[in-house]
């Protein structure tokens, strides 16, 4: 090598190595979005703080009463009357607001759940025990033997009446497992089985205007043992629903009284309340019929 090349190279700096602030630093991890967060410390200059006159906090004031007087109208009579509140505001005006935005819920459940989906199956292993959830008193099994399910609103032009006979010699059984939701608050994972209703509706067509279901049950009794016929409204898109039965076993034995016998309408995509026991008689409509709770002020959807 020579002395050129010597001088070159001692005259040549050393390389640098970047500083501490020049290197790059790591990006922090991405938090997930349940992950309980750092607080943050918002500053305020004193100034903008001294902006809040007495003007901004009366009208503050008067618009929190102005939202609570307005929700305190919606409130239901009894519950205004315990408040202390004893002006009777059921209106006509009152009743339509409340119906349309029930009605508007229905329209947003309907749009988000296609009559398609399913809901999720289980294993024997994890069957909960039901309870007997009947409005009032349970019927007395005197009424099984005589016992008929009544078809109206059918293309034919007939009335039908089968017994449990012919629709068990009629039509396959499907086993499912599934959870009945109740609108009480209340969720239990039951095995059914029992005809699908769509089949019910291809051996039996209802008359092409129809779009609804009526499903009754006469057996029905209040607090007092009295008649107090139960109804439900079913749309049938939900009747077609794969996993919509008429049941007839629960747990592998037949249907007892307390669960429906001998027939039941099994709808889980729906709340437990739109699950009529001891079904007597299905109707098809073109109009949507009465139901039972919507005209105690539920809702008509009733999905889960």
């Amino acid at each position: 090598m020579s002395a050129d090349e010597n001088d070159s190279q001692a005259k040549q700096k050393p390389e640098e190595l970047p500083s501490a602030d020049k290197r790059p630093r790591p990006l922090p991890k991405a938090g997930r979005f349940f992950e309980e967060q750092t607080p943050k410390i918002f500053e305020a200059a004193p100034r903008a703080l001294r902006r809040l006159t007495r003007r901004d906090l009366l009208i503050f004031g008067a618009g929190s009463l102005g939202a609570l007087a307005g929700f305190g109208y919606l409130l239901p009579q009894d519950t205004l009357d315990r408040l202390g509140v004893h002006a009777n505001l059921d209106t006509p005006r009152k009743e339509r607001f409340l119906n349309h935005a029930l009605s508007f819920d229905d329209d947003v459940a309907e749009a988000l759940y296609s009559p398609n989906r399913t809901v999720a199956t289980y294993s024997k292993s994890q069957i909960t025990p039901l309870r007997n959830n009947y409005e009032g008193l349970t019927p007395d099994p005197s009424y099984i033997p005589g016992w008929r399910l009544q078809l109206e609103g059918l293309a034919s032009g007939l009335t039908l009446s089968l017994d449990l006979h012919t629709l068990l010699a009629r039509f396959q059984l499907h086993e499912q497992i599934t959870r009945l939701v109740c609108v009480e608050g209340w969720s239990a994972i039951a095995w059914w089985s029992g005809l699908k209703f769509a089949d019910l509706l291809q051996a039996y067509p209802p008359v092409s205007q129809a779009r609804w279901a009526s499903v009754n049950s006469s057996l029905n009794l209040d607090e007092d043992g009295n008649p107090d016929p139960y109804y439900a409204s079913l749309d049938l898109a939900t009747a077609r629903h794969p996993q919509t039965l008429l049941a007839t076993h629960f747990n592998g034995q037949s249907l007892t009284v307390d669960h429906g016998a001998p027939l039941r309408l099994l709808v889980p995509v729906k709340l437990g309340l739109k699950n009529v026991k001891a079904v007597t008689k299905i109707t098809y409509t073109a109009d949507q019929p009465n139901d039972y709770w919507a005209e105690r002020g539920y809702s008509h959807y009733d999905g889960i």
